[in-house]
């Protein structure tokens, strides 16, 4: 296959990957966990909502709320629409963008534009973990210069590769690489799934070679093993995917599993978390920050201010939650008591 035919064909994946994460089907028949956690109502709360302060601090920049906008796309018609108005919303909101996949752009050649659009705003670079294997830590210290980022999310996606029509089959040297990349790379390192979840053994694994940050990223959101199945055409392939659809581990599980195993480690809330009472229950789970990327998808293809929009309403239920437990500031909303019936 030639250069040219593989571009187009990565700009085409990433193309049908937003027309079919817009697509009920493909997210998680399984909720992810977030139902089962229920704040004990404080109906005395001797709070104003005004002094309700939901802001926090992520790598050392003031965020004005624990939420982050998730990996979403990038190399593909609409990515460029998509991400300038995720920046600008990011810049104007002073919250955390992730970058989708920068592999398409460091191939292509193309500089990346969306520091431009949000000058200031805590930006974070992303490439695939086997892209890092492959290609060793330049790749990353590449992705990182082209938007200027202020830290590396490396994302492991086995099940997604396996289900992807010549996915990457080859993990060995992975967690080397991840090491090296944390050793050398000179920004935070983000180690983050997909959909499937981080686990207790991989979490050790990632800390025992000096990663300090994960994303969860567990069951219960948008299903990319859903998707990549959508998108084969030999019914083999699909008959094999079918079993591993709802394959992984809910979210809330993972936030509270990731929190007992180190006091320390940085952790990032994310799938499945659909609006602001999930942040608020991931906080209270154990969670730094909270990632979310479907949800925005939809407002990011008609505006920044939609995006905006959004951004506001889910720091509006934040403070909803945070008030009704009788939370003045997220420390306070960490021990915030639970309804056991």
């Amino acid at each position: 296959m030639t250069s040219t035919n593989n571009k187009t064909d990565i700009s085409q994946r990433k193309a049908d990957h937003i027309d079919l994460a817009l697509q009920p089907q493909h997210q998680a028949s399984e909720p992810a966990g977030f139902d089962r956690i229920r704040f004990e109502h404080n109906c005395l709360p001797e709070l104003h909502l005004d002094e309700v302060d939901c802001s926090t601090m992520f790598l050392n920049q003031y965020c004005s709320a624990p939420l982050m906008i998730g990996a979403m796309t990038g190399g593909c018609e609409h990515g460029e629409t998509i991400n300038r108005h995720l920046a600008e919303a990011a810049e104007q909101c002073q919250i955390p963008m992730a970058l989708g996949s920068q592999r398409a752009a460091l191939e292509s050649g193309l500089a990346q534009e969306v520091r431009k659009w949000a000058p200031t705003a805590m930006l974070l670079g992303n490439i695939g973990a086997t892209q890092l294997q492959q290609q060793g830590v330049e790749l990353a210290r590449r992705a990182v210069e082209s938007i200027a980022a202020n830290a590396m999310v490396i994302h492991l996606n086995p099940l997604q590769e396996l289900v992807q029509p010549h996915g990457d089959r080859d993990w060995r040297g992975v967690l080397d690489a991840i090491e090296q990349c944390c050793a050398t790379l000179g920004v935070p390192v983000i180690i983050k799934e997909v959909g499937s979840g981080i686990g207790p053994a991989a979490t050790q694994r990632l800390m025992d070679v000096g990663v300090s940050w994960i994303e969860v990223a567990g069951r219960g959101g948008t299903s990319w093993a859903s998707i990549e199945s959508a998108r084969i055409e030999e019914s083999r392939e699909q008959q094999i995917a079918a079993a591993f659809i709802d394959w992984g581990m809910n979210t809330a599980d993972l936030i509270s599993g990731a929190r007992a195993q180190s006091s320390q480690l940085g952790v990032i809330a994310s799938g499945g978390v659909r609006h602001g009472l999930d942040i608020a229950r991931s906080v209270r789970l154990g969670a730094n920050m909270a990632a979310m990327a479907q949800p925005f998808l939809q407002p990011a293809l008609t505006s920044s201010d939609a995006v905006i929009e959004k951004i506001s309403v889910l720091s509006e239920q934040l403070r909803w939650a945070m008030f009704l437990t009788g939370s003045n500031n997220l420390k306070q909303l960490q021990s915030a008591p639970l309804f056991e019936a």
